[in-house]
C-alpha cells in the first residue's frame, strides 16, 4: 500500500484515493478504465433467467429523505425491474434509507455523510447521522462514486444475520459482476478525531488535536484524525462490499473499508469484503474494534494496518482467490519516523488466513515492520506455496501464541537490503515466533471446506485472549471457524469460487435486488 497522504484526491471530475504502507508498495491495480452503462428510463423489463433469480417489479416511486433522492427512472436487472433512487451528494440531515422493495439507492460520484466539524466537537459539528434498514442496496453509478462519513457524524447501517445491507457497482446490480471482477467503485470511508501520526502540517505532533491528514490537492477536503480516542463514527453490521477499488491512476485507489482516525465508540462487526481491487480494510491510525470479518478476493492485503492505529480484531476469516493477492496482514507504524507515537499495536485472535497466491511484494504471508507492535493469538495460517512471515526493523515487535503456519520454504523472511537497518534476519524471525507458546510452524493442516478447522486444528491449546483485553472472547478453540456447526459467517454473506460461506447464501456475482 502508498502512503495514505496520497490516498484520497479528489477534484470537480477526478478522485483519487490510495490505500498504502510505509515503505510505499504499488497496489496491484491494472489503472485500466472501466466502463459502467447507464440504464434507460423506460426500459424494456428482461425475463427472469435461471440460477435462481427471483422476479422484481421497480416500485412506483422513491421514499422521501429531508436532503431529497432523485427519482433516476427504472433499471432492467434480472428478473424484473428496480426503481433508482439516487442519493445527494451531500446528506447534511440524519436521514434513513428505507428497505423498500423494487427500489435502489444510487451513487452518482462522492457522497457525503454530514459536513466535516473539524479536529474537536463543536459548534460547526453537523451532527448527521445516515440510517440504513436491513436489505438495503446502495450501488455505485460510476467508478468514482464511494460513500464518505465525515467527523462529527455518523453511519447506522445495521443489517440482519439474513438480510445484509450491500453496497456494490451497478455492473453487480445489472448482473454483469463475474468473481473476477474488481475495480468497480471506490467504497466506504469513515473518517473520526482519534489520534493518528503522520501529520500533514509539518509542524504538528502526531497523536494531538493538530495532527491531522488530507486529501492532497482537493477543493473539498477529506480530513480525519485528532485527539478523541473514543470517538463514534456509528455503526456497521451484517454488510457486505462488492467489487470495490476503482483504479483512478496509477497505484491510487480505494479498498472496501477505509477507517481514518475512528474511535473505540465505532462499532464494526459482521462484515463483508468481497473482490476488493486493493486492500479490503485498512485503518489508518484511531482506535479499531472488529469482530467477524470475512475478507474474500482481496487484490492487495486482507487486513492492513497503519500510522499509529491501535486495534483488536476477533474472528477474521480471510480468503485469497486464485491468481489474486499480496499479504493477508500488511502492518507499518512509521511512514514519517519511527519515533512518532501512537505506535501501532495490533492485537488479532481466531484468525483463519488462506493465501493462495502471493502476487505483491511484500514476501510472506504476513508482513510487520515500520515499528509496529503486533500479537497475534489463536490463529491458523495456510499459505503451502509460500512464505508465512516477514519482520523488518529491529524496532519492529511481534509476538505469537497458539499460532500455527502451513508454508513453503523459506518460512521465515527477514529484512531485504533497500530496508534503512539490516536486521532482523531470518533467523531473528525465527526466534521471535518460536519464542511464543504453542507454536508450530511446520503444520500439517486438516482445514475442510477451505476454512473450517479439522482435528489437528482443534487439537491446538488455545490462548486466552480475554486476558489481554475484555474485548476478546475466551474460546476453546483456534482459528476462526471451530467447525462444521460454527456457521456465523454464514446467511450474509455471498459465495464465491473463493469461498462457499453456506448453502443458504447467493453468489456474489448475482444482482442483489434479485
Amino acid at each position: 500500500m502508498t502512503k495514505f497522504h496520497r490516498s484520497l484526491i479528489l477534484c470537480s471530475s477526478v478522485l483519487a484515493l490510495s490505500a498504502c504502507g510505509a515503505d510505499e508498495i504499488a497496489s496491484p491495480g491494472s489503472g485500466g478504465n472501466i466502463t459502467i452503462n447507464n440504464p434507460s428510463t423506460t426500459p424494456t423489463p428482461t425475463p427472469t433467467p435461471s440460477g435462481g433469480a427471483s422476479a422484481v417489479t421497480a416500485a412506483a416511486s422513491c421514499p422521501t429523505i429531508a436532503d431529497g433522492l432523485t427519482d433516476s427512472g427504472v433499471l432492467n436487472v434480472p428478473g424484473g425491474t428496480v426503481r433508482v433512487c439516487q442519493l445527494p451528494a451531500r446528506i447534511n440531515t440524519s436521514s434513513t434509507l428505507p428497505y423498500v422493495s423494487g427500489v435502489a439507492y444510487r451513487m452518482n460520484g462522492r457522497v457525503d455523510v454530514g459536513t466535516d466539524g473539524g479536529p474537536t466537537a463543536s459548534a460547526s459539528d453537523t451532527n448527521v447521522t445516515l440510517t440504513i434498514e436491513p436489505g438495503v442496496v446502495v450501488y455505485a453509478g460510476t467508478g468514482l462514486s464511494y460513500l464518505v462519513v465525515n467527523r462529527g457524524n455518523k453511519i447506522d447501517a445495521v443489517g440482519g444475520a439474513t438480510n445484509p445491507i450491500i453496497f456494490t457497482s451497478e455492473q453487480n446490480v445489472l448482473g454483469n459482476s463475474t468473481d473476477t471482477s474488481s475495480q468497480q467503485w471506490g467504497g466506504v470511508v469513515l473518517l473520526g478525531r482519534a489520534k493518528i501520526t503522520d501529520c500533514d502540517a509539518g509542524g504538528a505532533t502526531p497523536g494531538t488535536v493538530d495532527c491531522e491528514r488530507d486529501t492532497e490537492g482537493s477543493p473539498d477536503p477529506a480530513l480525519f484524525g485528532g485527539a478523541t480516542d473514543s470517538d463514534n463514527s456509528g455503526r456497521m453490521s451484517y454488510v457486505q462490499i462488492r467489487y470495490s477499488g476503482y483504479v483512478l491512476s496509477a497505484d491510487s485507489e480505494l479498498q472496501s473499508l477505509t477507517l481514518g482516525g475512528v474511535g473505540s465508540g465505532t462499532q464494526l462487526d459482521h462484515i463483508m469484503s468481497f473482490n476488493s481491487s486493493d486492500d479490503a480494510l485498512e485503518a489508518f491510525g484511531g482506535v479499531v474494534n472488529a469482530k467477524h470479518l470475512v475478507l474474500v478476493g482481496a487484490e492487495d492485503d486482507g487486513l492492513d494496518t497503519d500510522t499509529g492505529v491501535r486495534a483488536q480484531f476477533q474472528y477474521v476469516l480471510a480468503i485469497q482467490r486464485d491468481g489474486k493477492g499480496d499479504a493477508m496482514i500488511e502492518a507499518d507504524s512509521n511512514n514519517s519516523s519511527v519515533a512518532d507515537t501512537p505506535r501501532q499495536d495490533t492485537v488479532v485472535s481466531n484468525a483463519t488466513f488462506i493465501q493462495r497466491n502471493n502476487t505483491g511484494s511484500d514476501a510472506a504471508a504476513m508482513m510487520f515492520r515500520g515499528g509496529a507492535k503486533y500479537r497475534l493469538l489463536n490463529t491458523v495460517v495456510y499459505s503451502p506455496n509460500h512464505s508465512c512471515l516477514r519482520i523488518s526493523l529491529p524496532e519492529t515487535t511481534a509476538s505469537f501464541d497458539s499460532v500455527v503456519m502451513t508454508c513453503s520454504s523459506p518460512i521465515y523472511v527477514g529484512s531485504s537490503t533497500s530496508d534503512p537497518a539490516a536486521a532482523p534476519t531470518a533467523s531473528d524471525v525465527q526466534a521471535i515466533f518460536e519464542g511464543g507458546s504453542n507454536t508450530n510452524a511446520n503444520f500439517t493442516s486438516s482445514l475442510s471446506s477451505v476454512f473450517i478447522n479439522g482435528s489437528n486444528e482443534n487439537g491446538v491449546t488455545p490462548f486466552d485472549a480475554s486476558t489481554v483485553s475484555s474485548f476478546f472472547n475466551s474460546t476453546s478453540y483456534i482459528g476462526a471457524v471451530r467447525d462444521s456447526s460454527d456457521t456465523w459467517y454464514a446467511g450474509w454473506t455471498c459465495n464465491s469460487a473463493a469461498a462457499n460461506l453456506g448453502s443458504g447464501n447467493k453468489a456474489c456475482s448475482t444482482s442483489p435486488v434479485t
